[in-house]
């Protein structure tokens, strides 16, 4: 395979994912309202039957040997790139609108470019330094919009606000830490032993809640979302997203983040599930600006190893 091809397909996966989490923010969002499934119920349904698909993907491809330290390595990754990630935002999307989330969403490559600088040591510009105080801006601006413009309990909580920053930034340490990591294995192989080990540790966590979830009581159009959530959110997206880490730069996977908000924004307000303000235009405009500015003071690309799968 060649050097631009696999780049090449490393941007189709990256952006085939995060279109997946963009219909994701709305079909969650069902779930959490009508659902009445705790979220660490869910995470565990998602990390049980996904990391069931990857073990059982796994009996048809390559055996491959994880020693004892990248084992521990990879359960970190399970907890920064997994437990966490997909915990925070299935608490985030209960208490924020979809729009006012996605357009928070967008903020993810600026806490990756403060991970790249920590870790990878790219150098923070003035021009990175004003893309951020735009973004930043127009994020107080919605926020305080949102939890003090009086438009009723539908309005984004303070809560939904911190578990959102919480998610990208875990997020963001997944991508700029774990990369080097991924790439050492087949996606099947760090996938399943990271879903495992999530799953595990979400056990304890899971099961006070079990007796006061009522299963039968679920809508069946909420047991055919968490289906599309747990398959294509889950299974689908996470086997794409480390193709794209192993092949382009954690700056660039985190920059197909902005599909995500595009098209959760579409269909949430196609759906009725949420409407479009001038506020959250202008919003959206200083946090798109802040975020362009940044990225027009990248730094030189880190060089690219290519990898085996």
């Amino acid at each position: 395979m060649t050097l631009n091809k696999d780049i090449s397909i490393g941007h189709l996966a990256c952006a085939a994912a995060y279109i997946i989490f963009g219909i994701n923010v709305v079909v969650c969002r069902d779930i959490a309202t009508d659902g009445g499934i705790s979220p660490i119920v869910l995470f565990s349904m998602r990390a049980l039957v996904a990391g069931g698909l990857f073990w059982l993907l796994s009996l048809f491809t390559p055996k491959e040997t994880v020693p004892w330290k990248d084992l521990l390595r990879l359960s970190g990754a399970g907890i920064l790139g997994l437990l966490l990630p997909q915990l925070t935002f299935l608490y985030a999307i209960a208490h924020t609108t979809p729009v006012d989330l996605s357009v928070m969403s967008t903020t993810t490559p600026i806490f990756t470019m403060f991970v790249a600088a920590i870790f990878l040591k790219e150098p923070i510009t003035w021009k990175k330094a004003l893309g951020v105080a735009l973004s930043f801006g127009g994020i107080l601006w919605l926020i305080l919009q949102s939890t003090f413009g009086g438009n009723g309990a539908s309005e984004t909580e303070p809560i939904g606000i911190a578990f959102c920053f919480a998610n990208y930034i875990v997020f963001a340490l997944y991508l700029g830490t774990c990369r080097n990591l991924i790439s050492r294995y087949s996606v099947v192989t760090s996938m399943k032993w990271m879903f495992l080990v999530s799953f595990i540790i979400s056990i304890p966590f899971a099961l006070p809640h079990l007796p006061a979830t009522d299963f039968m009581s679920v809508p069946s159009y909420v047991w055919w979302e968490i289906a599309f959530m747990i398959f294509f959110s889950t299974f689908i997206a996470y086997y794409l997203i480390p193709i794209g880490q192993q092949r382009i730069r954690p700056t660039l996977v985190s920059m197909y983040g902005y599909l995500q908000p595009i098209i959760a924004i579409a269909m949430a307000i196609w759906t009725g599930m949420d409407r479009l303000t001038a506020t959250k235009v202008l919003a959206a405009a200083l946090v798109f600006t802040g975020v362009w500015v940044v990225n027009r003071s990248r730094a030189a690309a880190i060089p690219i190893k290519k990898q085996h799968n």
